[in-house]
């Protein structure tokens, strides 16, 4: 029962981590088509701003305060990945709709001169981030030793799937949103400014990703390569839940984590990622569109 109880937690620690990068490159792909592989190093700009953080509590305030600079740094990593991402899409993505080749090695390149960039300002080797005293620890569930800092990420993902769902659902700017990405012409002719839509659905987007940089500092070092390890996983939760939709999002990050855990453990981390690889291309020839298909006019002509 321990056995079972930790491998269930390992797979939806797994899952929440996934789905919170991959959260903001499902709503920017179902709006915009664009397939940013800069993606990745917006989840490195958010691991190195609790980096920073981090670091100007330690040196200019009281020792007192140091356990408080994680509730700071999510705020301003999402701000400064939101900056970044507003400042890339209106100089390079906004000139490459409608041309997903060109998206894609753009970005590409967009990302190996962050990566370098890093390597310039931080250096080449990763840096190490400690975390918080109140987040040393776990709690014994079942026999199992459940870490602080795993619910705690868990905890954030609730968070900010609660935030994205109030956003997209109940706000103004959410209806916006889900006009553009139903029927972008219909859109424009009720007035609706597609193109300001599109900036700040890539900077919300790219602001979830600073997130989740944040929340892997809680789970070892950090370098500027950081992003690559996590990007496709994000992509294949994108592709396997189903473009735009945050429901299915979520089941593809579930699904995703929580099978390439078992599998793993069943028998090893390599065996175990082609297991997942094929039950995702098997569930494709049965589903294409992923677990919940965005179904409109624009679409299926």
């Amino acid at each position: 029962m321990e056995v079972f109880v930790l491998q269930l937690f390992n797979g939806l620690s797994v899952s929440s981590i996934l789905l919170l990068i991959a959260l903001g490159l499902s709503i920017t792909f179902g709006l915009m088509k664009v397939i940013n592989m800069a993606h990745g190093e917006l989840i490195m700009i958010g691991a190195y701003s609790t980096y920073l953080t981090q670091n100007i509590f330690n040196d200019y305030l009281p020792k007192s305060m140091f356990d408080w600079y994680f509730v700071l740094a999510i705020p301003v990593s999402f701000l400064i990945a939101f900056l970044f991402g507003l400042i890339l899409e209106t100089s390079l993505i906004r000139f490459l709709y409608g041309r997903p080749l060109d998206s894609l090695l753009a970005t590409w390149g967009v990302g190996l001169v962050l990566q370098q960039l890093a390597r310039s300002i931080f250096g080449a080797p990763n840096v190490a981030v400690t975390s918080p005293s109140w987040l040393d620890g776990g709690v014994n569930f079942l026999g199992a030793v459940l870490p602080y800092k795993r619910l705690f990420i868990l905890g954030l993902v609730v968070l900010t799937l609660l935030a994205m769902y109030f956003y997209i659902y109940r706000s103004l700017e959410g209806r916006r949103m889900r006009a553009v990405m139903q029927n972008r012409d219909m859109a424009a002719c009720l007035g609706v400014s597609t193109r300001r839509v599109d900036a700040m659905t890539f900077a919300i987007g790219s602001g979830i990703a600073g997130i989740a940089g944040c929340a892997l500092t809680l789970l070892g070092p950090i370098g500027p390569s950081l992003g690559t390890y996590y990007i496709v996983d994000a992509f294949m939760v994108v592709v396997l839940g189903g473009v735009g939709k945050l429901v299915g999002t979520i089941l593809g990050a579930l699904g995703i984590g929580v099978f390439n855990t078992m599998f793993e453990y069943w028998t090893n981390a390599s065996l175990g990622k082609v297991l997942v690889f094929l039950c995702i291309v098997a569930f494709l020839q049965w589903r294409p569109m992923g677990f919940v298909a965005m179904r409109s006019r624009s679409l299926d002509s």
